[in-house]
């Protein structure tokens, strides 16, 4: 299959019962790439990555994550970093070798946690891609996306123009999207008539929780046991990493790398997908 042929689905049964769904693009042969989205997301979020991946020889999956898009909502709508670190490790055990894994946001703690917290991380992955996120985060700007993916998150939206123009105000500097197409895909339409972010609401715990969630002392720790090469991919105008920590990651990490993508915020690949793409390929090239 090359690039531009339509993703074939797959799907992942965990340990707890919750079936993990998503697409995989490319030749089954290719090298293969594990994509993990941010939270709030789903894996459309990698659709114009992975298929480029896909056009450059790989083999690569895209994931809902738990609680997220068509993947199942844990039963007791509970969702630590230790659920999505598990759920990475046994996707990447399903592929023939070690996959390349690129984490974006929550993706790339579960990345982080999911490969330096293994008992053998280069058993795990065979390179790290982390993208905006580093052992040690700005707790403003993790209060700016909670707060943002909170504020609407109960009501919903009364229809799609009604969800980009609040995207839009979140994303100032990227320009509104003339299609609602591709934001289609991030939310579900209820009997009510409404349109709903498409993930699970008890993945939003409060603010405090998910900073504990972000532990630096145990972040650092597993960056230390990355082994395998790791690259820090930052958005340039991104709130929550800055300069001094993307410089911490690259000083923890025994192969780190960083690149600046300088025109990006927090959502880089959104943002500067041909720029952010060219630099991963050509890191794990």
């Amino acid at each position: 299959m090359t690039g531009g042929a339509a993703p074939a689905p797959v799907a992942f049964t965990m340990a707890d019962g919750v079936v993990l769904r998503g697409d995989a693009y490319g030749d089954p042969a290719g090298r293969p790439a594990l994509l993990l989205h941010g939270g709030g997301q789903t894996r459309h979020a990698w659709g114009g990555a992975a298929r480029t991946f896909a056009a450059r020889g790989w083999r690569a999956v895209a994931i809902d994550q738990r609680g997220h898009g068509e993947s199942d909502w844990a039963a007791d709508h509970v969702y630590r970093i230790n659920h999505f670190a598990r759920d990475m490790r046994a996707v990447a055990a399903t592929f023939r070798a070690p996959p390349a894994v690129v984490g974006a946001s929550l993706g790339g703690l579960a990345t982080l946690l999911g490969a330096g917290e293994a008992p053998k991380p280069e058993a795990v992955a065979s390179a790290v891609v982390l993208v905006d996120i580093t052992p040690t985060v700005m707790r403003a700007g993790v209060e700016r996306i909670v707060g943002f993916m909170q504020k609407r998150m109960l009501d919903g939206f009364a229809d799609l123009d009604d969800a980009a123009d609040y995207v839009a105000s979140y994303l100032p500097d990227r320009p509104r999207p003339k299609s609602t197409a591709g934001l289609e895909k991030n939310l579900r339409l209820r009997a009510d008539g409404r349109w709903y972010w498409h993930w699970d609401p008890g993945f939003m715990t409060d603010i405090d929780v998910r900073m504990e969630d972000r532990d630096p002392v145990r972040m650092k720790a597993a960056t230390r046991r990355l082994t395998m090469p790791a690259l820090l991919v930052r958005g340039g105008k991104s709130d929550l990493v800055t300069p001094e920590t993307a410089a911490e990651f690259v000083d923890l990490a025994p192969d780190g790398r960083f690149v600046d993508v300088a025109a990006a915020g927090h959502m880089v690949a959104g943002d500067q997908n041909d720029v952010f793409i060219d630099a991963v390929t050509e890191f794990l090239g």
